[in-house]
């Protein structure tokens, strides 16, 4: 079976294509396989609505298995912003520093109790057949006050772990594969994966 992972970016790539090495029977393959690929708009209102919506157009698109995800950072006393905008929390060219900048000056005054946020990814996978399976993974924390760390990249410097006194961008790649949302929701799809591959 072929499985289309539903990026061009090439450490997502590799990251998922470890994490599935060993099922058998499965070529991975990504969007940078083909040609004049189309974009997709992640106009959802659901991180579970874009990874949707993406595993349906390339599945319709390659006429394969596709496995997409979205994902982002919700944060306690925002609402749960930025929520599906992690992105472009900042606008539409957001470069990670300013999209952290803006949400620690948006927290400006909260007290730490008040500080508590997670990392949500959301993993579609779309058969050509139609049949649709989802799954999510979820690593909570706290935002800090300035950031810390130079590992990672996105929010990773700005959510502490307190089980583990460090923030995302503090841990190493071991650390951060074992526990995070994506390590979590690619787990699941893994299983699915086994099931569907069979």
């Amino acid at each position: 079976m072929k499985l289309i992972i539903a990026t061009k970016n090439e450490n997502k790539i590799k990251e998922i294509g470890a994490r599935f090495s060993d099922i058998k029977g499965i070529e991975i393959i990504s969007l940078a396989d083909f040609n004049n690929v189309p974009s997709v708009i992640e106009d959802g209102l659901s991180f579970k609505d874009n990874a949707l919506k993406k595993a349906r157009e390339y599945s319709a698109f390659t006429g394969q298995t596709v496995l997409s995800d979205d994902s982002g950072l919700e944060v306690q006393a925002l609402h749960g912003a930025p929520g599906i905008y992690s992105a472009r929390y900042s606008g539409p060219d957001a470069e990670d520093c300013d999209n952290n900048k803006l949400l620690l000056e948006n927290l400006k005054g909260v007290p730490d109790a008040q500080r508590g946020a997670r990392f949500v990814c959301v993993i579609a996978i779309v058969q050509p057949d139609g049949n649709e399976y989802i799954t999510e993974g979820t690593c909570e924390g706290v935002i800090t006050r300035r950031e810390i760390g130079n590992n990672g990249f996105g929010y990773d410097p700005v959510l502490y772990l307190p089980e583990l006194g460090k923030t995302m961008a503090e841990l190493t790649i071991d650390e951060k594969n074992s526990l995070s949302h994506r390590a979590k929701a690619l787990e699941k799809a893994k299983e699915i994966l086994k099931k569907i591959n069979h």
